[in-house]
């Protein structure tokens, strides 16, 4: 017979639904105008509009992936200018590590779309179901009319939620008012709709059902987390040396020898992870301050001062414990971690507007034709050929001349022109062919490589960009 000791344990806990409790407080008024901030900018930006003229769409913010370009209102990014994309990229991993560092989590619990769409989800649950108690007693029952009606209702509002997320997603790829109408009228791209659908079922499934679990166990954040922080992070704890004992309100003798926690169970009904605070810091914590705001009621409550639960240091803990004064949020949000992040991402900012500003109107690629590296022409003339690419980024046509600079004479001619000037439509690249030649007896046609600078200039303007290359000769 197997005794309990010995008996195999699995590995797998059962998930307990978690029904956080309606709270009232500073961070929870945050949360909510975090939540219509971002959830309004994610659903309006697409409809936008921003005149850039005739040639181009008037979207605010477009990823026109059909046409290679990315727009955000005044600015325009091509596909060879990606690095302002990797730019971004940086500076949003840079920013996360500086707030980790700071604040812990505070991504996590106020800005992360799982939290964001999760918050959604549960308001719209409290609307339909009641608060915890009463979404505890209908979880409990079985199923009957009552549970079916407003199961019914939570969940068409769950998937109208999530259709337009997927629906907001897809119009940022496309004229929004243009790509509204095609899928009310069923003439979008199935691509529109097979992504609309995605994002519905995994908006609906994640942010109404897996909640807290994306965070636990799909997340890898939590598991990174820890390198960001050190002991002057500030995240939140709860402050055993004064809560505990803990125990129900007492009154006389018995009150003085208790701590200030009354184990009324406020901070762990409202966390949205499950959690006990009070256990420590555990890595399910996402630094919501739902808890404190939940606590700091109650203390105002029972008369006791409030911030048992709150933003905590590892050494203001250690400082509180002897009975000094913890120091300054800004002593521990300003420090060497902090102040080299904040540096790193404040260059990366710096460096990618100045790049924005000094690019040129105009780009060119030049590739030498190897294959031959020259050609010798009846009269000894050598002569070079160039591939050349021209964008032209401006909302019109204009025309480029290109010539040609170096330590020797060297002729150009561009293949079919007769005055070396070529028109770019708007916003569009043209590919053309360039000649250099150099006489015989030009010292470029007798050494093995000349440095030459090829030039275009807008005709309109008078802007110009250059490319340097070589010019092949015989050598000796």
């Amino acid at each position: 017979m197997t005794s309990p000791d010995t008996e195999p344990h699995s590995l797998y806990a059962a998930r307990e639904p978690v029904f956080p409790k309606r709270v009232k407080g500073s961070f929870r008024t945050l949360k909510w105008w975090l939540l219509a901030l971002m959830l309004g900018a994610y659903y309006l930006a697409p409809w936008i509009r921003w005149d850039r003229g005739p040639a181009l769409p008037d979207q605010a913010i477009l990823m026109d992936l059909a046409n290679r370009r990315f727009f955000f209102f005044m600015i325009e990014i091509w596909p060879h200018e990606f690095y302002f994309v990797a730019g971004l990229l940086i500076m949003a991993g840079l920013g996360l590590f500086l707030f980790t560092s700071a604040a812990g989590r505070v991504w996590c619990g106020y800005a992360c779309p799982q939290t964001v769409w999760t918050d959604l989800m549960i308001l719209v649950e409290r609307w339909v179901e009641g608060d915890r108690n009463a979404r505890l007693r209908l979880h409990r029952q079985g199923w009957n009319g009552e549970k079916i009606r407003k199961r019914a209702v939570k969940w068409t509002l769950w998937l109208l939620i999530g259709l337009a997320t997927g629906g907001a997603w897809v119009f940022y790829f496309t004229d929004a008012p243009t790509l509204a109408r095609d899928l009310l009228t069923g003439d979008a791209h199935p691509v529109a709709y097979t992504t609309m659908a995605i994002l519905t079922l995994t908006t609906f499934a994640f942010g109404g059902f897996f909640r807290e679990q994306v965070c636990i166990y799909a997340c890898p954040w939590p598991r990174i987390q820890a390198a960001m922080m050190d002991e002057d992070t500030l995240t939140i704890a709860y402050r055993e040396w004064r809560g505990e004992p803990r125990g129900k309100l007492q009154k006389g003798e018995v009150a003085e020898r208790q701590g200030d926690c009354i184990d009324c169970m406020a901070c762990v009904n409202v966390c949205p992870m499950g959690i006990d605070i009070r256990n420590g810091q555990q890595m399910a914590c996402i630094t919501c301050g739902l808890c404190i705001d939940a606590c700091n009621e109650v203390m105002d409550k029972i008369g006791k001062p409030r911030d048992l639960i709150g933003y905590l240091a590892l050494t203001d803990e250690t400082r509180e414990r002897a009975g000094h004064t913890p120091k300054s949020v800004w002593s521990h949000v300003f420090r060497p971690r902090t102040i080299l992040y904040t540096v790193l991402w404040g260059g990366v900012g710096i460096a990618l507007v100045v790049a924005l500003f000094l690019r040129s109107d105009i780009d060119i690629n030049v590739t030498p034709v190897r294959n031959p590296l020259f050609v010798t022409l009846s009269d000894g003339t050598i002569r070079n050929t160039y591939d050349i690419r021209l964008r032209n980024k401006l909302g019109e046509a204009r025309d480029y001349a290109i010539t040609v600079t170096g330590p020797e004479r060297v002729t150009l001619h561009i293949e079919g022109e007769d005055d070396n000037v070529i028109s770019v439509p708007a916003n569009e690249t043209l590919s053309t062919r360039v000649y250099l030649q150099a006489e015989a007896g030009n010292p470029a046609a007798s050494t093995e490589r000349t440095e030459i600078r090829l030039w275009v200039f807008d005709t309109q303007d008078d802007s110009r960009v250059h490319h340097d290359t070589v010019f092949n000769g015989k050598g000796n």
